[in-house]
């Protein structure tokens, strides 16, 4: 039981810091140094992009040495924010509608 105790309790205070290093990774730049950054350093290709507001533009931009794919977005000011990360990204072909 003294295990079982120990265990779960390494297990919980090990997951809040495992999330604060996600979060920790998030950044915002100079939107051209941000874009190098993924593209020379990172391997990074952008995937998309749309608008959310008339001041902002969301990105996603994907790894596919590796799949690691990262939703940008950018401001009007020039900054660029990498507001959310993950791994194991799959593009999914769309097929024409048939009309």
């Amino acid at each position: 039981m003294v295990k079982f105790v120990t265990f779960t309790l390494l297990l919980g205070l090990s997951v809040p810091a495992s999330l604060h290093a996600k979060l920790a990774d998030v950044s915002c730049d100079d939107s051209v140094r941000l874009t190098q950054t993924l593209t020379q350093e990172m391997g990074a290709e952008r995937q998309g992009m749309g608008l959310r507001d008339p001041e902002t533009m969301l990105e996603v931009w994907v790894t596919r040495r590796n799949g690691d794919w990262m939703i940008v977005q950018n401001y009007a000011n020039g900054t660029s924010c990498i507001v959310a990360m993950g791994d194991h990204w799959e593009t999914v072909s769309v097929k024409p509608d048939p009309a």
